[in-house]
């Protein structure tokens, strides 16, 4: 009998795990929060991925419970996982995809390099960081942000004052950094790790606009540090799935971790044509505690390019046939989303030999989309 993985969320990362499970046959089930999401195709349930009754029902016809996002809560992961459901990656390690501070903390914890940060539950603590960490800091929400939302740069604590109130914000120095880097590593309940090359990313108002893989090599142990941070990070958290470990590589050739993801990420989208076995496959075997695949890239180099908001005029679709034929080599995925101003509705991989020609054919694929 084939295994049933249910994935709770109904967005794109859902919707791009179907393929894979369905090539390894597992039958896959999705918890849509409203009809019509990316992931509709498989959607077999619509509900309130908040309340317990919901989930629950939904985990009784599957044999593992996995995620679009982290933000079901603790209450409800603690329930299903005290009732025998298997759900990876757990609420143990899911609180730290969940909420900055503790993220933070455990990862002082384990040692890993990380910006100078501060909780701050008030306008006296904030200015209190900022005093000692030159007059300006990068101030969070600890909980819910994405995509640069839930996140501001200050110089004062009148710039955050509306956040105060709901308990402490974290508070970080403000890094100065040459660029962003993303560490993925897939862990599987029995320990198994598979370790992707680190990528970089490119942000644009918050929100990733570019994936280059692997990173152009500025030092000559970038990659194996980063690979060494996202290890001890999967291992000491005891992660289940995909990890996405966001990095800074700072002017003074440093590594801080940024942010974690516990689920497929937008900085892994490039596997999905550029490695041999991509992270969406990946997070399906992981999961389910298969054998993990090669995370090893094809080509020398990949190169993933968002599609962000959309053309104004038109659907996607209709622009479809004509970036196939002018780009036959890159390869376009979209979302099942109507374009909208910043929001991701797809993406576009190319790979080969020549990094400026890969960046080439995925930006120009891309463009298509945009009016």
């Amino acid at each position: 009998m084939a295994l049933t993985l249910g994935i709770v969320g109904g967005g794109q990362l859902a919707r791009m795990m179907i393929a894979p499970a369905v090539e390894l046959g597992v039958d896959v089930r999705v918890l849509a929060e409203e009809p019509g999401m990316s992931a509709a195709l498989a959607a077999t349930a619509t509900g309130d991925y908040r309340d317990l009754e919901t989930v629950r029902a939904f985990a009784r016809e599957v044999d593992v419970v996995t995620f679009d996002h982290e933000h079901v809560p603790q209450a409800v992961l603690r329930a299903l996982v005290d009732e025998g459901v298997t759900v990876h990656p757990g609420p143990d390690a899911l609180q730290f995809a969940q909420d900055k501070l503790a993220m933070r903390a455990r990862l002082a914890e384990l040692g890993a390099p990380q910006p100078e940060w501060a909780a701050v539950a008030d306008a006296s603590d904030l200015q209190a960081f900022l005093d000692e960490n030159g007059g300006r800091a990068v101030v969070k929400t600890p909980r819910g942000g994405y995509d640069g939302k839930g996140v501001r740069v200050v110089s004062s604590p009148e710039e955050v004052a509306d956040w105060f109130g709901d308990g402490p914000l974290l508070a970080e120095e403000l890094v100065d950094f040459a660029r962003e880097l993303a560490q993925q590593v897939a862990r599987r309940p029995s320990g198994e790790l598979a370790v992707y090359p680190v990528v970089e990313t490119v942000q644009r108002g918050g929100v990733c606009a570019e994936v280059i893989a692997p990173a152009p090599e500025r030092t000559a142990r970038l990659a194996e540090v980063a690979a060494d941070i996202g290890a001890a990070i999967a291992e000491g958290l005891g992660v289940t799935g995909m990890l996405a470990v966001e990095l800074f590589e700072t002017t003074d050739e440093r590594l801080l971790v940024n942010e974690l993801a516990m689920r497929p990420h937008n900085s892994g989208h490039w596997g999905q044509d550029g490695a041999v076995t991509g992270q969406f496959e990946q997070h399906v075997r992981a999961v389910l505690d298969l054998p993990l695949g090669d995370p090893a890239p094809r080509q020398p180099w990949a190169v993933m390019v968002n599609i962000l908001g959309g053309p104004e005029t038109d659907t996607l679709e209709s622009r479809l046939p004509a970036a196939l034929a002018a780009h036959p080599a890159a390869k376009v995925h979209t979302y099942g989303k109507a374009p909208r101003p910043g929001r991701k509705v797809g993406h576009v991989n190319a790979t080969g030999d020549d990094l400026d020609a890969v960046v080439y054919e995925a930006r120009a694929a891309a463009s298509f989309f945009a009016d």
